[in-house]
């Protein structure tokens, strides 16, 4: 079909030319009177321009030789008449044959240089398009699809992408529309095995297969072989297949760095999910070797004492003992439940069941947990008297107040102040646990709220780095902040901020708040 298309133009092209030639020859008969030889001549010259400029070489040679003639046979003596009465007009016409061919030559030159520039034009458009569409995208199925689409829509084909899977055997990854039955050719599988071996093109116009309909571009950077550009480019001519495979390269080596990146990017990914999951198996045998081991050991003591010393200690001994069983069991209770939350909280599987409540019975119920930590501290609780309930997850709430209190205790020395304070500031309840401690150097005043991070000033001290990280994406969930700060001279002050309404997210993103008029 394309070949006979191709005889199609060729001839249709002949015939403009001849038709051209046939109407100036009438011009030129009918106002012949106006001109001279050597000016007919030279208007014999337009249909050779115009051949070369649009029509390419043949025609302009076809429109030479036909000028010739028909500039003898209608206006050279004798006229009507191939013949000459005068040698001296075949030097004319050896002329302008050599004058029609150079200008011919120079024309088609010209145009083909045109043509060059237009599709050099086109590929780097082509070129620019793929690397907008593919910048921003880092899922490979998506990446996949809009690559050998655009190939598609570019070079009107049919493409598709193969890629070995985990076994290295070949499987076709994405094709573009109406494409399903072609990609589907077990041929393909076959050939992208080969080129992708060798990492050498294959199809039509190449050393390999040159007979082909398929072109097959293997999408290789730096040696490396990530998968096979398959193209349908049909009976096209040979001659035209070098300017195409060019542009069928430049599209291939675009894609294979974009599928490159996002592979490297999800290596990237699998590394760090491997980091931080070293990292927390880490954490946690620190934590089984320091943070539990000390409590444990404080209880089978305590325990041990009680069973054996039965009839040596008095009822104030066995009062200690067991303040001390309880206090080392607390401590291991809340050290795992830091660790479950911090389970929860990166599962996703964080939920907030939210209520009306009173921050003052919160801030209760997380002391009395505390109650035997803080017996050798004082604590000042200093609350606006008409505060309003704020919507929150008590629970979760308890759990951060706790988390920042027993920070508080750990890092600060015995007989030292805690100091609790509330206050409405707009539509935010401003919660503050202030201590008089070691404190937090100024660079580590964000970093504290990283997972398993610890502050320069307390690495002494044993700790598993998440309890903070908990609280920051305990709080975050409520639509709130908290931050870090100096407690003037010494210590450090934790600063909770919550929402004093209820926000959820509308359908563009917003926060609408609610909750002035709530039924339960």
């Amino acid at each position: 079909m394309e070949t006979q298309k191709n005889e199609f133009v060729s001839w249709k092209s002949y015939l403009i030319t001849a038709l051209f030639i046939v109407l100036l020859t009438i011009l030129l008969k009918a106002f012949g009177l106006f001109f001279d030889l050597i000016n007919i001549s030279l208007l014999y010259l337009f249909p050779v321009l115009f051949s070369a400029v649009r029509l390419g070489r043949g025609p302009s040679f076809f429109a030479a030789g036909i000028g010739v003639l028909a500039f003898d046979f209608f206006f050279i003596p004798p006229t009507l008449s191939l013949t000459v009465s005068d040698l001296r007009y075949l030097i004319s016409f050896i002329v302008f044959l050599s004058v029609a061919a150079l200008t011919a030559s120079l024309a088609d030159k010209l145009r083909n240089q045109f043509h060059q520039a237009q599709q050099r034009e086109a590929s780097t458009a082509a070129l620019y398009a793929l690397s907008r569409k593919i910048t921003a995208i880092s899922d490979l199925d998506v990446l996949l699809n809009q690559i050998v689409q655009h190939v598609s829509d570019t070079l009107d084909a049919k493409a598709a992408i193969i890629l070995p899977n985990l076994m290295g055997e070949q499987q076709l990854e994405a094709y573009s529309k109406d494409a399903e039955g072609w990609a589907s050719d077990e041929s393909h599988l076959s050939i992208a095995a080969w080129v992708n071996k060798h990492n050498t093109i294959a199809g039509r116009g190449t050393q390999t297969l040159g007979e082909s309909s398929d072109l097959h571009v293997p999408l290789d950077t730096d040696q490396q072989v990530h998968g096979v550009l398959a193209v349908y480019v049909g009976d096209r001519r040979l001659s035209d297949m070098p300017e195409l495979i060019r542009i069928i390269e430049a599209l291939s080596d675009l894609a294979a760095v974009a599928i490159s990146r996002v592979k490297l990017a999800n290596d990237a990914k699998v590394a760090q999910l491997t980091a931080e999951s070293e990292k927390l198996r880490t954490a946690l045998l620190d934590s089984l070797s320091h943070e539990l081991r000390t409590p444990l050991a404080a209880i089978i003591g305590s325990v041990t004492g009680l069973l054996e010393g039965e009839n040596v200690f008095s009822p104030e001994d066995r009062r200690e003992l067991l303040l001390t069983t309880r206090e080392g069991a607390t401590r291991m209770n809340r050290l795992v439940g830091n660790l479950l939350g911090m389970v929860r909280i990166e599962s996703g599987m964080l939920r907030l069941n939210k209520q009306w409540c009173g921050i003052e019975d919160i801030v209760g119920v997380a002391l009395a947990h505390l109650k035997d930590s803080l017996q050798h501290r004082k604590v000042s609780i200093r609350l606006d008297q008409e505060l309003p309930s704020v919507p929150l997850d008590d629970v979760l709430i308890e759990q951060v107040l706790i988390n920042v209190i027993s920070n508080a205790i750990k890092y600060s020395p015995e007989g030292s102040e805690i100091v609790i304070e509330a206050e409405q500031n707009r539509q935010m309840l401003v919660l503050t646990i202030k201590d008089e401690g070691t404190g937090i150097a100024p660079g580590d005043l964000e970093r504290v709220f990283e997972k398993f991070y610890r502050g320069h000033l307390t690495k002494h001290i044993p700790g598993t780095g998440l309890g903070l990280a908990i609280c920051k994406s305990i709080v975050e969930a409520h639509g709130g902040h908290i931050t870090a700060m100096k407690n003037g001279n010494r210590g450090t002050a934790i600063i909770i901020n919550l929402p004093l309404q209820f926000a959820e997210k509308d359908g563009d993103g917003n926060d609408n708040f609610w909750g002035e008029n709530i039924n339960y």
